[in-house]
């Protein structure tokens, strides 16, 4: 059975991870990219929500729509984390951390009209797009060029997916 001392210490020992960022870069990107880690959970798990409990003429249509998009953002989730640790932060510990970060706002209702959840989804996709283009000047600000440039694709994709649900739901 192991020390509890030296079990504490393990818990607590600092990440060293080598990098040639500031000390003061790595913590700011490494915060600003767990907000948008909790964010992008929020998403994903709203995405797939309305994905469930889609319903009407449009189903299968809408269905197919809503499962790429979280196909999507599940992908940015492991980048983002990976990230997180590769600048020497650490990541997101359990769904109440994500709960006390995520700037998203649930949805709970017990029904749902599909064109409120594409609207919502819109909407939600747009606040990540420019929550992306705000993490991309802290990139800027500090010299994180792979960071950055991981967003850049990220932010192409979430344009994408507010034009697909803006066009999906227009009348």
């Amino acid at each position: 059975m192991k020390d509890l001392a030296t079990t504490h210490l393990h818990r607590t020992a600092p990440l060293a991870t080598p990098g040639s960022l500031s000390s003061e870069a790595r913590r700011d990107l490494s915060a600003a990219l767990n907000q948008l880690l909790a964010d992008v959970w929020a998403l994903y798990l709203k995405t797939k929500n309305f994905h469930w409990h889609m319903w009407g003429p449009a189903f299968p249509s809408y269905h197919q729509l809503l499962d790429d998009q979280s196909v999507q953002l599940f992908a940015m989730t492991d980048v983002i984390a990976e990230r997180v640790r590769k600048l020497g932060g650490s990541t997101l510990r359990s769904i109440g951390h994500v709960a006390r970060l995520q700037r998203l706002a649930d949805n709970d209702a017990e029904l749902v009209q599909p064109e409120s959840m594409l609207a919502e989804l819109c909407e939600d996709n747009g606040r990540l797009a420019d929550w992306l283009r705000a993490v991309h000047g802290l990139c800027d600000e500090h010299g994180d060029v792979a960071t950055a440039s991981l967003i850049e694709n990220w932010l192409e994709e979430a344009e994408q997916r507010v034009w697909f649900l803006f066009e999906s739901g227009r009348r």
